[in-house]
């Protein structure tokens, strides 16, 4: 006999939509990015590329994931980390096998998003993206992906395991740190390769997409909703480009433990002030300054909800719309006061 589970039926139906994305680089461009410096006897450095890695066009593989066809006109969603490499060809490889060239239509500035589009001749296949807001613990899910590059059309299952999880994430080990906010947690085996693969409900419909695991531990693995990236094909589709909202202050979120160091009087709030001797704590311009916003008020709450370290600034700002007003709770030396902004388009 055979099982016709509802798992079974979903991957059948969330298969086809999956791709892998491949970047390559030309050997000639390669050589020129080597360190111009000389050996012991002179020499310069050389490429030790096997051959077998060099395709007919002389091109070379320098990175990949996977991603998912959104729109059957061969809109594609991925991880932003996953084609964030510039002057490389992307590849786009369907789960059938067939190749298309792709073009980067857009990077979120915020999100570990990006936006893919491939021509095909026919109507593509697309999952259905579902809405990330009413998640629950405990519900299962399954991540699709290409895992570690090697392993095409790879599915696992799980469940949610954590929702609106902050972790700090890197691309590869030379790759600056990044905060990575509202994350979904699961114990749906994620690898290297996964990257930029739909997370999914039950039903097929895609909630997440593979983002992040922590190195070392077992089953903890991390997915960027997607209603994210919902907003982000809403722009492309109504503006040509991702718009994000501007306040424009630079902050340190406020605990027990950072509001005893600096002497605070409150242990919540976001505490506006410059990371930097050269940086500005307020925006010149942005809508914060025009709210008289300055350098060491404390902000208390947005729209009336408490700023802190599990609904910080930017995850209020992030639900935001441009041009929409906003009023502050703010502390000044011991003083509360409350101030209207009108969010603009961050640039």
């Amino acid at each position: 006999m055979r099982e016709h589970s509802r798992i079974i039926k979903t991957v059948r139906n969330v298969m086809p939509t999956v791709v892998s994305i491949v970047l390559t680089k030309s050997i000639d461009d390669l050589k020129k990015e080597l360190p111009k410096f000389a050996g012991k006897k002179g020499k310069k450095a050389e490429l030790a590329i096997p051959q077998e890695k060099i395709d007919a066009h002389g091109m070379v593989q320098v990175g990949g994931g996977s991603g998912f066809i959104v729109d059957s006109e061969g809109i594609i969603l991925t991880n932003k980390h996953v084609v964030n490499e510039l002057d490389v060809a992307h590849t786009v490889i369907t789960s059938d096998g067939k190749e298309y060239a792709a073009e980067i239509l857009a990077r979120d500035p915020l999100n570990d998003v990006a936006i893919l589009k491939i021509k095909s001749e026919t109507k593509l296949p697309a999952i259905t993206l579902g809405d990330s807001d009413t998640l629950e613990l405990g519900q299962t899910v399954l991540a699709f992906g290409n895992a570690l590059g090697l392993f095409k059309n790879t599915v696992s299952q799980g469940i949610v395991s954590g929702l609106s999880r902050s972790v700090e994430a890197k691309a590869d080990a030379q790759a600056p740190t990044e905060e990575l906010r509202g994350l979904i947690q699961t114990d749906a085996a994620i690898n290297p390769g996964n990257s930029g693969g739909p997370l999914v409900d039950i039903f097929g419909k895609a909630i997440g997409i593979n983002a992040a695991v922590v190195v070392g531990a077992q089953n903890i693995s991390f997915a960027i909703p997607v209603k994210a990236a919902w907003h982000d094909i809403k722009d492309l589709r109504e503006h040509g480009r991702i718009r994000k909202p501007l306040f424009g202050v630079r902050y340190v979120v406020l605990n027990h433990d950072t509001s005893e160091k600096m002497k605070l009087p409150v242990e919540y709030g976001a505490y506006v002030t410059r990371e930097h001797s050269f940086d500005n704590a307020v925006v010149p311009g942005s809508p914060a300054a025009r709210g008289g916003i300055r350098e060491y008020d404390i902000i208390l709450a947005w729209n009336g909800k408490k700023i802190a370290s599990e609904s910080t600034l930017q995850d209020f700002l992030e639900d935001c719309e441009i041009g929409e007003k906003v009023l502050l709770s703010v502390l000044r030396k011991g003083k509360t006061f409350e101030t209207e902004v009108t969010l603009t388009e961050r640039k």
